[in-house]
């Protein structure tokens, strides 16, 4: 991911914005959760403090996903049911990858960690990206 921080996995950079304040503040607090968790798990932080991460990761995204969900809804993306059904396979995938984690602390680090920095560059630049002018163009900024 190019100039990383020591002890990041993601740095937030402006060429990951959607030009919508809202959903960026949103994206730059799952880069924040993602980093912690990385953190975390470098610094092998305990269960119980990864478990609150993870938890509040899970949470988060859920409440994420539903505020773009609803931004699309209301102002008729036309691209709102695919980017809906890519939110709940996505979900699906974060829920298992973090049941595994639970059961298997080895198995947090790489796959975890990698798909969560992959799943959210890629989410934000090849989809998120796309409704950006449709609620612009609507008045969302």
């Amino acid at each position: 991911m190019g100039n990383r921080a020591p002890g990041k996995l993601i740095t937030w950079s402006d060429r990951y914005s959607v030009g919508i304040s809202r959903i960026d503040a949103q994206h730059q607090k799952l880069v924040d959760l993602i980093n912690d968790l990385h953190a975390a798990t470098v610094g092998k932080e305990g269960n119980s403090a990864l478990d609150k991460i993870l938890d509040s990761l899970a949470g988060y995204v859920v409440s994420h996903f539903a505020t773009e969900e609803a931004l699309m809804k209301k102002f008729e993306y036309p691209g709102y049911e695919h980017h809906k059904a890519e939110h709940e396979k996505l979900s699906a995938q974060v829920k298992v990858l973090m049941e595994k984690s639970r059961g298997d602390r080895t198995a947090l680090s790489p796959e975890l960690m990698m798909f969560l920095q992959r799943w959210l560059i890629g989410h934000i630049a090849n989809l998120d990206k796309k409704y950006t002018a449709h609620l612009n163009a609507a008045g969302v900024t």
